[in-house]
């Protein structure tokens, strides 16, 4: 079973305070990115995964989409997204990708932000997500970086110059990772570039487009702090389709 941290209250108490998740999508930096790798959403049925506080949920129905069914391990997630959700065409249920299994040919969009890092066994969940989706469906999907989150103790340093450098180690040794984000011991699954990408061709799908998010000067400007995203990748943005 995945490690459900979101449940924690004092994970959840600091997490709720993140500004993606006080202002939406308008607080994620790497939206117009993830946004422009979307296909039109008009009819279609969409899930989820990992869907939190339901906010990408109701912009896929504002959008067009005909039906949403929102994902999360977390009770917490769960019951947020449901509070400030007013859409029938919404549902949001309790799932663990670590086990889940959705209807075959069912969707034609399965979206995922910064969830599939959390899972053990990713090739058993893509190959699933592959006989889910409706042929010429989409899958769209963010995760941590692997240069971002490979690093047994992933921080800021500086080189000799007094420049910001984050570590990459134990790159090519994938598998668990454990960091302290908001409480001690979260569980994350490092997995190399090359793994991911060659589990999604593996599984049936063709990539359409990769993206290694980095904000842009405008971005930068209005929020001088993410100038430190230029120095490695946080995100890994990947679209591919099932043909």
């Amino acid at each position: 079973m995945t490690q459900n941290i979101y449940d924690n209250p004092d994970f959840f108490a600091g997490y709720s305070q993140l500004p993606r998740q006080v202002q939406g999508l308008d607080g994620a930096p790497e939206w117009p990115a993830i946004r422009a790798l979307l296909p039109d959403m008009t009819g279609k049925r969409v899930v989820d995964l990992g869907c939190g506080f339901g906010w990408a949920s109701r912009w896929f129905r504002e959008q067009g989409a005909e039906t949403v069914l929102g994902l999360d391990l977390s009770q917490n997630m769960i019951d947020r997204a449901q509070a400030d959700t007013r859409d029938a065409a919404i549902t949001y249920r309790i799932a663990d990708l670590d086990t889940l299994d959705l209807p075959e040919a069912t969707f034609d969009l399965v979206y995922s932000a910064l969830t599939f890092h959390y899972v053990a066994d990713f090739g058993r969940l893509i190959r699933m997500i592959h006989r889910a989706l409706a042929p010429g469906g989409d899958l769209v999907f963010t995760i941590e970086h692997p240069i971002f989150m490979a690093a047994a103790h992933p921080h800021w340093t500086q080189d000799e110059d007094g420049r910001k450098t984050w570590p990459v180690n134990g790159y090519s040794r994938e598998g668990e990772r454990r960091t302290d984000w908001f409480v001690k011991g979260v569980l994350k699954h490092h997995r190399t570039l090359a793994t991911t990408l060659n589990t999604l061709v593996g599984a049936g799908f063709t990539l359409r487009r990769i993206e290694e998010f980095a904000p842009t000067p405008e971005q930068i400007q209005a929020m001088p702090e993410l100038a430190e995203e230029l120095e490695r990748p946080m995100m890994l943005l990947v679209s591919a389709f099932r043909r």
